[in-house]
């Protein structure tokens, strides 16, 4: 990984404000992702990290601030913000359980219309989980967690997202399969795909990223190397006191 410096920007959120009625979710939240990167979001339950994800999708309002890819803004709409080279396997997974597993890869592609590369990516994300190719036919309400977060993953790849964005993508899953996904993700960012993840699982996405953010309260509150932030005194306490990285913050970073 080469400097920050040498690298574009890809996507950027700038000042970014969401609010629930009178909840504010988000307050000023800035960050960057350069091209090629992983970088993640921790924080606790509540923190305001699927509201991130949300608002960058334009799922949920962004009352004030911008979102760009490669310093173009990103529309007010989901379908298009897809159309523009972004895509979410949302927290949860939120899989099509009445449809098979090839109907669930199709509908990801649908963005695409009618691009002949679509048989292509299926092959390519059965090379990533091939126990999707395994039960191609299987109706996706019918798997496994950790099949169905595959799932989650690869139908979000089949837009052939610039940048794939991850929530909470170890929810509710064993430590192997844990592993075994998280190896993807490595190999999927080697091919060409940028990474924004966000997770209670801090020790786990840092060890995965080049760089993290911490969002405490719907604020930005730390940023830096991940390396730096796994040896930060503060993080350790905060987030990383559990035998899975902690989800629960113990004291406030100041």
């Amino acid at each position: 990984m080469t400097g920050t410096a040498e690298r574009k920007v890809l996507l950027e959120v700038k000042d970014l404000h969401v609010s629930y009625g009178a909840i504010k979710a988000l307050s000023g939240v800035s960050l960057k992702v350069f091209e090629g990167e992983i970088v993640s979001v921790i924080g606790s339950n509540g923190a305001g990290k699927s509201t991130l994800m949300n608002a960058i999708m334009a799922m949920v309002r962004r009352e004030k601030g911008e979102v760009l890819l490669a310093g173009v803004p990103l529309e007010a709409k989901s379908y298009r913000v897809v159309q523009q080279g972004i895509s979410l396997s949302p927290e949860g997974r939120k899989v099509f359980a009445p449809l098979t597993v090839l109907e669930n890869l199709r509908m990801g592609a649908f963005p695409r219309g009618s691009d002949r590369k679509v048989e292509d990516d299926l092959e390519w994300v059965f090379s990533l989980f091939p126990r999707l190719k395994e039960r191609i036919g299987q109706y996706a309400g019918t798997l496994s967690g950790g099949e169905q977060q595959m799932l989650a993953i690869g139908r979000a790849l089949m837009a052939r997202p610039k940048v794939l964005l991850l929530d909470e993508p170890s929810l509710g899953l064993a430590p192997i399969i844990i592993r075994d996904i998280f190896k993807e993700l490595r190999r999927i960012n080697n091919e060409g795909v940028t990474i924004l993840l966000v997770e209670q699982n801090a020790r786990q996405a840092l060890l995965l990223s080049h760089r993290g953010y911490v969002l405490q309260t719907g604020h930005m509150v730390q940023e830096g190397p991940s390396e730096e932030l796994l040896a930060n005194a503060d993080i350790k306490a905060a987030y990383l006191g559990g035998a899975h990285g902690g989800g629960k913050t113990t004291r406030a970073l100041s």
